[in-house]
C-alpha cells in the first residue's frame, strides 16, 4: 500500500506539471489576452496593469514565476474578479459544485445499478427492453434538453421544485437529477452487462445448484464481481460530473465552480482558468486512485502496483 500511493504520488507530481505547461504554453498562444475589453483601454492605464500582473515580462520568466507560484499553493489573483484570489473564488464554489456533484453521483448509483441489475435478471422481456430504451434516450439526451423538460414539469405544470437559486435542499434536487441522468443510464447499462457475464459463470451455477434462492445467488454472490465495470467507470464519471455542470448550472444559476471556469475561458482571465484546470485534474487524478484501490475490495485477485 505504501508502495502504491508514493507512486501515484509521484505521479500526480508529473501530470500535474505536464497540465500545467501544456496549459500555460496553450494559454499564451490564443489571440488576446486578459487585459483585452470591449472598449480600450487608456495605454497607461494597460502598461500599469500589465506591469501589475506581470505580463510584461518575457514568456519564459513568466512561466517559472507562476510555476513558483503554484508550487506554494498560491494561485494569485483572479483577472476578472480582481478583488478575490483564486484561492478565495475555489474555497466559495468548490463545496457548491461537490453538493451538485455528490448528490448527481449519489442518484446515478441508486437508479443505474438497481436498473441494470432488473434489467440483466430480466434479459429480453418487456421490462428490459423498457429500461435499456430509456437508458439510450438517457445517453443520447443533452443535460441542456433534460433540464428543459424537467422545468416544464416539475416547475410549471407540477409546481414542486424552485427553477433555480441556490440555498435550500428544494435548489438541488432538479439540477442534480439532470447532471445525474446521463451517468444513470450508463451505470444502468454497464451493470447489465456485468451482471450477464457473471451469472454465466460456473461458480454461479453452483451456488444455484446448491438451493440458493435467486436474490441470494444475484446480491451475496454475483453483484460485487459485476460492479467491476461500474468502479471503472465511476473514476472519470466523478470527475466528469464536475468538470460537466457548467452547463447545468447556468440554468439553475447555481454559484459553482463551472460557471466560474467558462467565464475564466471567455475573458482569459489566466490565473482563474489555471487554478480550475490544475483542480479538476487533480480530481481526475483522486478519483482514478480510488478506483484502483476499490478493485482490490471487489476482486481480492487484484493487486495494487
Amino acid at each position: 500500500m505504501i508502495r502504491f500511493i508514493v507512486s501515484r504520488s509521484i505521479w500526480l507530481a508529473i501530470t500535474l506539471w505536464a497540465v500545467f505547461t501544456v496549459s500555460f504554453c496553450l494559454m499564451r498562444a490564443v489571440p488576446g489576452g486578459p487585459l483585452d475589453r470591449e472598449r480600450r483601454l487608456d495605454p497607461q492605464i494597460e502598461r500599469n496593469l500589465a506591469a501589475r500582473y506581470h505580463l510584461d515580462d518575457p514568456f519564459w520568466k513568466q512561466y517559472f514565476r507562476e510555476l513558483g507560484n503554484v508550487v506554494r499553493f498560491d494561485l494569485g489573483y483572479s483577472y476578472r474578479m480582481a478583488d478575490f484570489t483564486v484561492n478565495e473564488i475555489i474555497a466559495q464554489g468548490l463545496p457548491i459544485s461537490a453538493a451538485l456533484g455528490g448528490s448527481a453521483m449519489l442518484f446515478a448509483i441508486v437508479l443505474g445499478i438497481p436498473t441494470g441489475i432488473v434489467s440483466a435478471v430480466r434479459r429480453n422481456e418487456p421490462a428490459d427492453r423498457i429500461l435499456m430504451t430509456a437508458a439510450t434516450l438517457g445517453i443520447a439526451l443533452p443535460n441542456f434538453v433534460i433540464a428543459g423538460f424537467a422545468i416544464i414539469l416539475f416547475v410549471f405544470l407540477i409546481p414542486i421544485f424552485p427553477a433555480a437559486g441556490w440555498g435550500t435542499p428544494a435548489h438541488l434536487v432538479l439540477p442534480a437529477l439532470c447532471l445525474g441522468a446521463p451517468y444513470a443510464a450508463y451505470i444502468a447499462r454497464l451493470t447489465r452487462t456485468g451482471m450477464l457475464d457473471v451469472l454465466r459463470a460456473d461458480y454461479i451455477r453452483t451456488a444455484r445448484a446448491k438451493g440458493l434462492s435467486p436474490s441470494a445467488v444475484i446480491f451475496r454472490h454475483a453483484l460485487r464481481t459485476s460492479l467491476t465495470p461500474v468502479v471503472s467507470f465511476l473514476g472519470p464519471a466523478a470527475a466528469g460530473i464536475v468538470t460537466g455542470s457548467p452547463v447545468v448550472e447556468k440554468i439553475f444559476a447555481i454559484p459553482g465552480l463551472g460557471v466560474h471556469f467558462v467565464e475564466a475561458a471567455i475573458q482569459r482571465d489566466y490565473t482563474l482558468a489555471m487554478g480550475l484546470v490544475l483542480l479538476f485534474t487533480l480530481l481526475l487524478y483522486a478519483a482514478n486512485v480510488l478506483v484502483d484501490a476499490a478493485y482490490v475490495l471487489l476482486d481480492p485477485r487484484v493487486k495494487l502496483g
